[in-house]
């Protein structure tokens, strides 16, 4: 039996590695701007985060991914967090919401809206949060998780920050895909 067609939810692709980035446009950013893939040209490295404002495993990363940004953004990277949860579904993830916990938290990297969810789907993002690093060509070089734990004092293994250092350092990733977890992106 098929669904009718407003119940049925898009498929998501899947981006590969060596993929470049699909093209985003317009995005309203926290400040106010809105915000395209062309906003970031000047970025060496981009990483993309899907994140949104309820996930405990989002709130547990939050710091780190600030901390990620100020290690890494006078090497010229740069982290833009893109909120693609449904804000009917996901009362929390209203944009009203997104500019109130972003001012809460201090975050010192863009935070977008992606209101319909289209930029997620074409990403592949299924969960926050969900890492993706591109290179100054804008392909993919990594995909998953930020680290290895949800609790920041049982980090083992930053991945994130160990992609970031290996592109740095001009050589490719020592592991270019995790599996990440967290909250399923509302749909």
């Amino acid at each position: 039996m098929e669904l009718p067609t407003a119940v049925r939810t898009p498929a998501v692709a899947l981006l590969e590695l060596g993929q470049r980035a699909p093209e985003f446009r317009d995005l309203l950013g926290i400040d106010g701007r809105r915000l395209s893939l062309s906003s970031f040209d000047d970025a060496p490295l981009l990483v993309i985060i899907f994140s949104c404002n309820g996930c405990p495993t989002v709130k547990a990363s939050e710091d780190r991914i600030i901390a990620l940004q100020v290690a890494n953004g006078p090497l010229g990277v740069q982290i833009v967090a893109i909120n693609s949860n449904n804000s009917y579904l996901s009362p929390a993830d209203t944009y009203p919401e997104m500019v109130k916990r972003a001012r809460e938290k201090g975050f010192n990297f863009p935070f977008v809206k992606d209101d319909d969810g289209s930029v997620g789907r074409a990403f592949g993002a299924i969960s926050t949060p969900h890492a993706f690093l591109f290179d100054r060509d804008r392909r993919l070089r990594y995909k998953g998780r930020i680290d290895d734990s949800r609790d920041p004092a049982r980090v083992t293994v930053r991945d994130l920050q160990n992609a970031i250092d290996d592109l740095l350092a001009g050589r490719p990733p020592r592991v270019a895909e995790t599996k990440p977890f967290g909250c399923a992106i509302v749909r």
